[in-house]
């Protein structure tokens, strides 16, 4: 998959009069770090969110405990709720979450390189997917799922 073109998606975010929220948690800031790393940035990237512990992710973004008792931090419930929260909690019309296991680690039932994302737009439904990248070693899962979080964003703008 090409790269994300980050000027163009902040020039269609400029276009539509949206400003975009991040809130991450296993990319650490990679996706607020991409959208900053543009010139010109700050008239389109609002603020980012990362809430690596649970208790941050309840905090700052208001995910649900019973959220994260019930599903556990990666899951689309809890990747639906953080970027609701970075939408509720910032000055964006845009927010995406990403919430995953970039390793090394994991379970059989969460195993490493699972990611969930979240994408919250003002006015639409949620979206959230989940996607397996596998086991990439720590560095490429969250390359691959910064990239992702990337093209949702760029794909919610057409």
């Amino acid at each position: 998959m090409a790269g994300v073109d980050v000027a163009d998606l902040l020039h269609r975010a400029r276009y539509w009069g949206l400003r975009i929220a991040c809130a991450e948690s296993c990319t650490g800031g990679l996706v607020a770090a991409a959208l900053t790393d543009v010139a010109g940035s700050s008239d389109v990237f609002d603020r980012g969110f990362v809430t690596y512990s649970n208790a941050a992710k309840v905090e700052m973004l208001g995910v649900s405990r019973e959220t994260l008792a019930q599903h556990g931090a990666v899951s689309e419930p809890v990747a639906r709720e953080m970027a609701l929260g970075a939408l509720a909690r910032s000055g964006a019309g845009l927010a995406v979450a990403v919430t995953g296991i970039a390793g090394p680690g994991g379970s059989e039932f969460k195993p490493e390189g699972r990611v969930c994302f979240g994408l919250a737009r003002v006015g639409q439904s949620v979206l959230v997917e989940t996607v397996e990248f596998g086991a990439l070693g720590r560095a490429r899962v969250r390359k691959a799922a910064t990239d992702h979080a990337l093209r949702l964003l760029a794909d919610s703008l057409g």
